[in-house]
């Protein structure tokens, strides 16, 4: 079985910077696409970021040049650098990963449980 857990929300003031984890474990053979979901309350869950297995990063509009992803492949991990953080940034983020396991015969998609963010003074 595989998981997914997140880690790194909190409370952060506007302007200030948080730095999100997700891990993934399980009898993973290979991770592809990693990305990070958010949603805030009364809206739906948007795409903030995802990463290839080459490395290759898409960003949504409302968080380029603030949010930087990146991933450790050795480590199974994908992290979310976020920046100039605004209150509409205020949502629960969640990890999600495509992933091959030993007892899949293809790959499947994972989520994790969410990390709270909030940005307010």
């Amino acid at each position: 079985q595989v998981q997914l857990v997140e880690s790194g929300g909190g409370l952060v003031q506007p302007g200030g910077p948080l730095r999100l984890s997700c891990t993934a474990s399980g009898t993973i053979i290979s991770i592809y696409t990693m990305a990070w979901y958010r949603q805030a309350p009364g809206k739906q869950r948007e795409l903030v970021a995802t990463i290839g297995q080459s490395g290759i990063t898409n960003y949504a509009d409302s968080v380029k040049g603030r949010f930087t992803i990146s991933r450790d492949s050795a480590k199974n991990t994908v992290a979310l650098q976020m920046g100039s953080l605004k209150p509409e940034d205020t949502a629960v983020y969640y990890c999600n990963a495509d992933i091959l396991t030993l007892k899949q015969l293809s790959r499947r998609n994972y989520w994790g449980r969410g990390t709270q963010v909030t940005v307010s003074l």
